[in-house]
């Protein structure tokens, strides 16, 4: 049997400004720069959407996996902050994930072992990032 690889792609469009419209598929994304470094600010920047990457693959992952194990929950908030290095080019030295879930009957170990599992085995937007920067994660159980 061939392997086939999975393959993703984008097309983006600028229009005579630092702004770019990304298509997807049947969706689209307006990236900019913040109007000190030339941009509008009509959209996020192309670094903050690794952010949004690794915080949507994890989250995805996590809600999956508790579904699985029949840990019902009310919320799942991610935070992810990621720390930029001074030198160009400036890249994320660290990344912090915050993971706050609300349940009414949480149960702690399948809570950590859902997003152990996402981080070491499923996420693979974690599995590209924590090659360039130092990723700290902590879970907050009704906060």
């Amino acid at each position: 049997m061939n392997h086939i690889p999975h393959k993703h792609s984008t097309v983006l469009d600028s229009h005579g400004s630092i702004q770019f419209d990304a298509r997807l598929g049947d969706h689209s994304i307006r990236l900019d720069a913040d109007p000190e470094f030339g941009g509008m600010g009509t959209g996020p920047g192309p670094k903050s959407l690794l952010l949004v990457a690794l915080g949507g693959c994890t989250g995805m992952d996590v809600v999956s996996l508790l579904n699985k194990m029949r840990m019902p929950f009310d919320t799942l908030q991610i935070e992810v902050e990621g720390t930029l290095t001074d030198e160009h080019p400036k890249v994320y030295a660290q990344i912090a994930l915050t993971y706050r879930i609300h349940s009414a009957e949480p149960d702690a170990e399948k809570i950590e072992k859902a997003v152990s599992l996402s981080l070491e085995r499923y996420c693979g937007v974690y599995a590209m990032l924590r090659q360039v920067a130092r990723i700290e994660h902590q879970i907050l159980i009704n906060p």
